[in-house]
């Protein structure tokens, strides 16, 4: 019998938005995400057990891998597949191997949730510099989010985009905490950053009280 699990982040996305997809293709190493698939994240502790994850849900479906990051801490896997059925089904398949269910996840735990309106000309070059997607211009508004688990910034960067018109910075969806950084004019970034608030408050879990680690 497999070691049990610490269901962290368990999030389906049902159509991967063109700039998130893209996004992650700037930074996965397996199969890469097209725009319209559907896609599953599983974040689990300790981190060595997405490997079990995996081969149960890869091996019950013709979904495909994009990311799997083994942490000591934690581990993160992300599937898609153009059809839905296949990626529920690796859903639904991890969860009766564990005998757990959805709900058995965190709920996200929003930790900085802000916008910058007219942002400077020398702060645009410093996020550019770090980021792996699309730029910021000066004068433009940047909205910045922290989540835990990180996971759930996936979740959030694909539900911004399919709310308003924005600019996909930077993604960050492993480790103790996720970190999402858009770009807009100040209208469609208030936007964006409601549905962001609303979707993140739509998952139901297991209450979250953060973790003693620190970011990284």
């Amino acid at each position: 019998m497999a070691e049990q699990i610490e269901l962290r982040t368990f999030t389906f996305i049902d159509q991967l938005q063109p700039q998130t997809a893209s996004f992650i293709a700037t930074v996965a190493r397996g199969f890469l995400p097209l725009e319209g698939q559907a896609a599953l994240l599983v974040e689990v502790a300790p981190g060595m057990g997405i490997n079990r994850v995996a081969d149960t849900l890869l091996k019950a479906t013709q979904v495909m891998p994009g990311m799997m990051i083994v942490e000591r801490a934690f581990g993160m896997l992300e599937v898609h597949h153009s059809d839905q059925g296949q990626v529920r089904a690796a859903a639904q398949s991890v969860l009766d191997f564990y005998g757990i269910q959805e709900h058995d996840r965190l709920q996200p735990r929003i930790m900085t949730n802000e916008a910058i309106t007219g942002i400077e000309g020398y702060h645009t070059m410093l996020i550019n510099r770090m980021r792996h997607g699309d730029v910021i211009l000066q004068g433009q508004t940047m909205y910045m989010l922290e989540v835990h688990p990180a996971g759930y910034a996936l979740l959030a960067t694909n539900e911004a985009e399919k709310a308003a018109n924005i600019h996909v910075l930077e993604m960050v969806m492993v480790g103790a905490f996720g970190r999402v950084w858009l770009g807009g004019d100040e209208e469609n970034i208030a936007q964006a950053k409601k549905a962001v608030e609303g979707v993140l408050a739509s998952v139901k879990g297991r209450e979250n009280k953060g973790d003693s680690k620190k970011a990284h």
